[in-house]
């Protein structure tokens, strides 16, 4: 779930152009070089039938003239604005879109509400993939704000069924679309693929965790698991967030890779005994279902989570809970004593063969249809 050499290759353009026209301009909080994970996953696909502008978070370059436009396909361009908030981002969508009253608004993120006013929008959709007004940082005009997206909204989507649950009793048009999988993708780890050399030059047995590592990631766990056991290798591939260095725990037996492609990431779990999700019970997880989940599965790799909500209520059955350091020791020595294709294949492929992120996004097509008649 890191960055994305997955899209067509890039045009930068700077300033002033010809006028583009969308059917579909996407608010977003995330970048779309960050971590690929939802947006990329339905925005590119949604791509194949809308042409989308992409609108990022403003990104302040007063040693720049303009935004930036980057071209990922004829179909769908990104726009990373050269503002220093929210309220500039609509007159320079103005620079490069061609607005009109048939565009749909999407919105990834309700700190763009403000720029509802600058658009007439034929449909407004709410993709609510996570609880943002409970992470780290979060403006608190931000539930203020949801709330009026909400409000205006022809249709919310929800990347969870807690979300779902949170968000059905706000509107009357809530559809559940937990995060899904791109499965062939990360089935590559079954295959002949090589092992990066910097994951292959670490001991194993390794547990390994792919993703954000930022205010969710329980590392008090982390720390005691790894002292418990010297002799497993800890693995944490993903970019720091809203989180500094001297905030992860420190032990010979965990390594921090860093930021990798998306890409990569089927090589990289490939090389994981164990895959973990070690997620603090907190506010800013309260609501998420991990789209990692499903791709350990494609990798058909041993899980061992804390009890999230919905891991707990979709894949107890196949993924071991832990509460605690006790917990967690035992699922490793436990996990680690049993062939995993033996173990897991028969669970991971039934939920593996009921979603994909295709399926997804034609049944999310389907309801914004439905709208439009």
């Amino acid at each position: 779930m890191q960055s994305t050499s997955v899209e067509k290759e890039k045009i930068n353009t700077k300033g002033t152009q010809k006028q583009d026209v969308y059917d579909m301009i996407v608010f977003c909080h995330l970048r779309w070089d960050f971590v690929y994970q939802r947006p990329q996953h339905v925005i590119s696909r949604m791509a194949k039938n809308y042409k989308i502008l992409f609108v990022e978070e403003p990104w302040h370059r007063p040693e720049e003239q303009g935004s930036r436009l980057n071209k990922i396909s004829d179909m769908l361009h990104v726009l990373q604005p050269n503002t220093t908030n929210i309220d500039g981002i609509g007159a320079i969508i103005k620079e490069y879109a061609d607005v009109n009253s048939d565009m749909i608004g999407w919105f990834y993120s309700p700190s763009f509400v403000p720029l509802l006013s600058h658009f007439n929008f034929s449909t407004i959709i709410y993709d609510c993939m996570d609880e943002l007004s409970l992470f780290k940082g979060a403006p608190a005009e931000l539930i203020d704000h949801e709330q009026y997206l909400i409000a205006n909204a022809d249709i919310v989507f929800t990347g969870g069924k807690s979300l779902y649950e949170s968000k059905a009793r706000l509107h009357d048009n809530v559809h559940c679309f937990p995060s899904s999988v791109d499965r062939a993708h990360f089935a590559k780890a079954l295959n002949g693929i090589a092992v990066p050399e910097d994951i292959a030059s670490v001991k194993s047995p390794i547990v390994g965790y792919c993703g954000v590592i930022d205010e969710r990631i329980n590392m008090e766990l982390l720390n005691e698991a790894a002292g418990r056991m010297p002799e497993v290798a800890f693995v944490m591939i993903g970019p720091l967030a809203k989180i500094g260095e001297h905030d992860l725990p420190r032990r010979e037996n965990i390594h921090y890779l860093g930021m990798k492609d998306y890409i990569e990431l089927p090589a990289y779990i490939k090389a994981f005994k164990l895959a973990m999700m070690p997620f603090a019970l907190n506010d800013a997880t309260k609501y998420i279902s991990p789209t990692k989940t499903l791709e350990y599965m494609a990798a058909h790799k041993p899980i061992i989570s804390t009890a999230i909500t919905d891991v707990v209520r979709d894949y107890a059955h196949c993924v071991s809970i832990v509460h605690n350091a006790d917990d967690f020791e035992n699922a490793v020595t436990a996990a680690l004593g049993i062939e995993a294709n033996v173990m897991m294949n028969g669970d991971y492929e039934r939920i593996l063969d009921q979603t994909s992120w295709d399926n997804t996004v034609a049944k999310m097509q389907s309801h914004i249809k439905a709208i439009a008649e």
